[in-house]
């Protein structure tokens, strides 16, 4: 029952919550916050393991879909939502579902995360299989919709972690993973959009970010792979392109457009002389990782004797045929 669970309870620091000043608010709230981040690390090993499962998956063509209702399915939808234009991701990999459909990322949909049978009929529009991931996020760990959707994902064979706030919950018993970062009462009794809310965007940061760097979607700590989709994300992927390639911002911006836009791509043209088709082969080769495409290169094409190195069956001379140079 709801009165039994951690996130329902009254919490002791807020029982004169309507009494406090903005300022003694704002100190209470903070302070609240704070635990979020020991409760998040108290699941690391169970979050490291679910990006090894999610970066495999998504390696070998499979997907990562989250499911919720309410606050939980909101926060599916951003983090699939912002996976393409930060990781060049395809949108159909990293996907979202929230209990009545996307009318209700905006407004609530009475009733619906109560169905144990409509998260099935979601899934199965998705045509779920065996070689995806589906993370059910309840922060109760035991809404119907989300317990629904776990149990259709397990039927199909597809690998199933839930994320849920309370540590005794229903979904562990459907979960191949666990992830419950137990963040204790809220400062407003129930409203799980708060600490629990943030315990699990952190986690969900963790998933995706640590799934695309498995996969070679950054070098360092920079977006090789980002979508520059916008005047921001341009300016950030010339930025990144000129950091790499010690090109002046302009040049940098030149290569970016004979590469259709691709950082890796115009990267390891650039510091691999190379055409931009073959950089894209090299890339491949290393199942995209960039680092490995550049420290690789001789191992994995071989050198001709004359100091040329032969891609994809072509001598390249040590320069881009793009112009970049």
């Amino acid at each position: 029952m709801l009165e039994h669970l951690t996130t329902e309870a009254r919490n002791p620091a807020s029982e004169h919550l309507d009494s406090l000043t903005p300022l003694e608010l704002v100190r209470l709230i903070n302070e609240e916050d704070a635990k979020c981040t020991e409760a998040v690390a108290d699941e690391a090993e169970h979050i490291a393991k679910a990006i090894e499962v999610i970066a495999h998956r998504l390696s070998h063509g499979g997907r990562l879909i989250y499911i919720g209702a309410g606050t939980s399915g909101r926060l599916g939808l951003l983090d699939a939502a912002e996976c393409p234009p930060t990781f060049r991701s395809d949108p159909s990999q990293v996907v979202g579902i929230i209990a009545g459909g996307p009318s209700a990322m905006l407004k609530a949909v009475e009733g619906a995360e109560d169905s144990t049978t409509l998260a099935a009929e979601d899934l199965q529009k998705l045509n779920l299989s065996n070689s995806d991931v589906l993370v059910g996020i309840a922060t109760s760990g035991r809404t119907p919709y989300v317990i629904g959707g776990m149990d259709y994902a397990r039927s199909v064979g597809a690998y199933t972690i839930g994320l849920a706030c309370n540590r005794e919950s229903l979904l562990k018993s459907r979960a191949d993973i666990s992830i419950i970062p137990v963040v204790g009462p809220e400062v407003l009794s129930g409203s799980t959009r708060m600490k629990a809310g943030t315990a699990t965007k952190m986690v969900l940061n963790m998933l995706t970010t640590g799934a695309m760097v498995q996969m070679g979607k950054t070098y360092g700590n920079l977006m090789v792979d980002m979508n520059a989709s916008n005047v921001k994300l341009l300016e950030r992927a010339k930025r990144i392109v000129s950091a790499l390639t010690e090109l002046a911002s302009e040049e940098a911006a030149k290569l970016l457009a004979a590469c259709q836009g691709e950082v890796k791509t115009a990267i390891t043209s650039h510091r691999l002389g190379v055409t931009a088709e073959e950089a894209r082969v090299i890339l491949h080769a290393t199942n995209g990782h960039l680092r490995a495409a550049l420290e690789s290169m001789g191992r994995l094409n071989g050198h001709a004797a004359n100091g040329h190195t032969t891609v994809n069956g072509h001598a390249s001379n040590g320069h881009s045929s793009n112009g970049s140079h």
